[in-house]
This record gives structure tokens, C-alpha cells and sequence, in this order.
């Protein structure tokens, strides 16, 4: 979890509980993932209801705790994807998510 960094205000003890969620999440519902630009990673989710409202509720708790993310999730034409951008000090945190996505 090197990859999180300092600003992560979630407690330490929390941190792989989280991180869990999100891979289960990830393993099952992911399609495609694409890094858009340096600071841009696209995330094509199962569009189904339960996947939307599972992500919206993990990616409103990393928000909370993690503010330099942005997170968008959008429902359109069949597709749901999830957008993930962080200021240019973080692309690491990125480069982290982007891997668990990929794993």
C-alpha cells in the first residue's frame, strides 16, 4: 500500500479493508480500464444497478478520505464508466489504482 499516500486521511487500520472492497468490486464488475492521460484513468464497469450503486458508494468513501481525487461516475447508452483524475502530485496514486484495477 505504498502507494497511498500522506494526504489519505482514512485510519491506517482501515486502509485494507478498503482496499479489498474495491478489488472484489474491481474483479467482478470490471470490463475494460484505460488511462486517458497521465492523470486520467477510465474504468468500464458492468451497467447493471447493483454495480453503479456498489461503486458510487466506494468511490463517495475514498472521496471522503482522499480529496485530491476526483471521481466521476457516469450511466449513458448502455455503458457505466467510472473517471478517476488526480492533480499532477499524485499520478502515482494513479499509477497505483490503475495497476489494482488491472490486477
Amino acid at each position: 500500500m505504498s502507494w497511498i499516500p500522506e494526504a489519505c486521511t482514512l485510519p491506517t487500520a482501515e486502509r485494507p479493508l478498503r482496499l479489498r472492497e474495491f478489488d472484489a468490486m474491481f474483479a467482478e464488475a470490471t470490463r475494460d480500464v484505460r488511462r486517458v492521460s497521465d492523470d486520467h484513468l477510465r474504468v468500464e464497469l458492468a451497467p447493471s444497478p447493483e454495480v453503479a450503486s456498489r461503486v458510487a458508494d466506494l468511490a463517495a468513501r475514498a472521496a471522503s478520505c482522499c480529496s485530491f481525487f476526483t471521481v466521476t461516475l457516469t450511466a449513458a447508452s448502455g455503458a457505466l464508466l467510472l473517471d478517476v483524475t488526480v492533480p499532477a502530485g499524485h499520478t502515482d496514486v494513479l499509477d497505483g489504482l490503475a495497476a489494482r484495477v488491472s490486477s
